[in-house]
């Protein structure tokens, strides 16, 4: 196989530059030096001339060379004048002449400018065949989609975990590739369209892998991104090419990752090139997608996070008519998840993929991926032969909060601090009965900006929370910041964070959720999306200014009583309060279990 080389805009350059030397030094002739006529016919009287060409307008003599030197002969040019004697004196001093009817400038032009940039058009066009078999400026509006020919992508839905109401969708696209012919008697279609929506790191890109793998199909793989190009009508040809290949080698699969690059919602006076030709793309796409024909086998498979900016014109029927959701894996589904990744991994006999999967609420496949991947790359930092408990703890850790950083060095007040502010936290969390249970407190700074944590595990998924539930959430977000000012009568800046997260929270109580008495059960939405063909993206304001103030004022109330009782909670249990911070200064570190055997002792 031939080694590819690296085109670069140098070698062009470089291929130039030795073009030019070369015509300077072999092609381009010397200047000759323009003198008088009346000097000329002195140099033909004294005999100095050896050579004349006699040209329409100019003369041009070759010198004779001078006795004793090795000196080239040199060239000198004259204007012509009307001297009928000039003949007869170039007869008298035996000098040989010649005429020329034509100043031949066609041949001079030929050697310093048409050669040099044919030999480096040649160039360029070997480098480019070397490059690729379908490199060159003909290429460029073909298809860049990956194209799994040998009909094993090498993916299976044994691979894919935790989807498993997608798995059971996709099952009937699979059985379409596969015996098409008893959809066809019964007169039935397949969707053209498949949309994958889901949260980043969901598996949604391995979930249309895994389909072609079952059904053993080719499986033609790009981003939305791949039909973007900087010179206009690239992407639509692109589009063109891409689905004429895939009916070529029909039943197969078109998976597009990140629709939304592709698919964005069109305006109605787009501003700028750009814009133009992503829609002239997009609307190749549309017009493609209603031109082909599902019972050849070609089935479109896309997949996108952020499904409310997508064109309309995408989402109705007979385009991408089916729309599958791929969240987030519930505690069974990731336990399946740490099963299919640990399949590799050497782990110790002590791990329980149960509890693992209980203490990662909310992480995704590519989450757990990474977190069985850090668990592992700890055993081996530590020297271990298997991967133990601690190290996914840790992996968990870092994960949730960031990277310790032991080496920090703060000084005693701030440590004191840092250590109330947590203890707070988590002395409420287990105060409040709506709050999720405390897993572990810690003052060892982690992350970008985390100088301490309390981490909290839910005991179950949940999908709803009630007004009592948000505001025991919002206690714990405060409980720092009382703590401190219970014990130091002042506040630092380290509650800045748990303010934004509390503020958030009362607004939605407000705004969205109708959880305000004085407002009562009303939604207002923070912004609202351009109609469609509607210019802008500015956000629009859906309630008068009086209702603005009101709802800052419910928000401020909201927060003011949390605040309250926040204050009366840790004041009652300020030995508590005292007793853990002591202890978490000294040990830098506090389980769960531990800190509820503090909580729950009299004295």
């Amino acid at each position: 196989m031939k080694d590819k080389i690296h085109f670069s805009i140098w070698y062009l350059v470089a291929a130039f530059f030795i073009m030019w030397a070369v015509n300077v030094f072999f092609f381009a002739p010397t200047s000759p030096t323009q003198v008088p006529y009346s000097e000329f016919k002195n140099m033909l009287r004294e005999n100095k001339i050896e050579e004349v060409v006699l040209g329409d307008k100019t003369i041009k003599a070759l010198l004779k060379k001078e006795e004793g030197k090795e000196k080239l002969r040199k060239d000198i040019t004259t204007v012509r004048v009307d001297d009928p004697k000039l003949v007869e004196e170039l007869e008298k001093y035996n000098v040989k002449f010649t005429g020329r009817f034509n100043e031949s400038w066609l041949k001079d032009f030929f050697l310093a400018w048409v050669l040099p940039m044919g030999v480096i058009i040649i160039i360029w066009m070997i480098v480019l065949r070397r490059m690729s078999p379908e490199s060159g400026i003909m290429a460029i509006g073909k298809s860049r989609a990956k194209i799994y020919i040998d009909k094993d992508t090498g993916v299976t839905f044994n691979d894919v975990a935790g989807c498993d109401e997608a798995k059971e969708e996709l099952k009937e696209v699979i059985d379409f590739l596969k015996t098409p012919q008893k959809y066809l008697e019964i007169g039935g279609k397949i969707p053209k369209g498949i949309l994958l929506v889901g949260p980043p790191g969901t598996g949604k890109a391995l979930l249309a892998k895994a389909v072609a793998g079952e059904a053993k199909t080719p499986f033609f793989a790009l981003s939305g991104s791949a039909f973007v190009e900087m010179f206009v009508g690239v992407g639509a040809s692109r589009v063109r090419d891409l689905f004429a290949q895939a009916q070529e080698k029909a039943p197969c699969i078109i998976f597009i990752d990140e629709l939304d690059a592709l698919g964005k919602a069109r305006m109605a006076a787009p501003i700028g090139g750009g814009h133009e030709e992503r829609e002239n793309t997009l609307n190749q796409l549309l017009a493609e997608m209603d031109g082909f024909d599902t019972q050849k086998g070609v089935i479109i498979m896309a997949a996108t996070n952020r499904p409310e900016i997508l064109d309309l014109a995408l989402l109705r029927p007979g385009r991408f008519d089916r729309q599958i959701l791929v969240d987030r894996p519930d505690i069974k589904g990731r336990e399946e998840i740490l099963n299919v990744h640990t399949k590799g991994v050497k782990l110790s006999d002590g791990i329980d993929l149960k509890i693992l999967a209980a203490r990662t609420p909310g992480f995704a496949g590519a989450d757990l991926a990474n977190v069985v991947n850090e668990a592992a790359l700890l055993a081996v930092r530590r020297d271990k032969k298997a991967v133990e408990m601690n190290d996914f703890e840790e992996a968990i850790n870092r994960a949730v909060a960031g990277l310790e950083k032991k080496r920090k060095v703060m000084n005693k007040k701030e440590q004191e601090i840092i250590a109330y502010h947590e203890s707070g936290h988590a002395l409420v969390a287990e105060s409040v009965p709506h709050a999720d249970k405390v897993h572990k407190i810690s003052i060892i700074p982690r992350g970008i900006s985390a100088l301490g944590y309390t981490l909290q595990l839910p005991t179950e998924d949940r999908y709803l929370m009630t007004r009592s539930e948000l505001l025991d959430r919002l206690a714990v977000f405060l409980g720092g910041r009382v703590a401190e000012e219970i014990i130091f009568n002042e506040v630092s800046t380290g509650a800045q964070n748990d303010l934004e997260r509390a503020t958030n929270i009362a607004r939605s109580m407000v705004k969205e959720y109708g959880m305000s008495e004085k407002i009562g059960p009303i939604s207002f939405e923070r912004e609202s999306r351009p109609l469609f063909l509607e210019l802008g993206g500015v956000p629009k304001s859906e309630f008068s200014d009086d209702t603005a103030k009101l709802i800052d004022e419910e928000v401020a109330k909201i927060i003011s009583e949390t605040y309250t009782r926040v204050k009366e909670i840790l004041s009652k249990k300020r030995g508590k309060l005292e007793t853990l911070a002591k202890l978490l200064l000294e040990k830098e570190v506090i389980e769960g279990d531990e800190l509820r055997k503090i909580i729950n002792t009299d004295s």
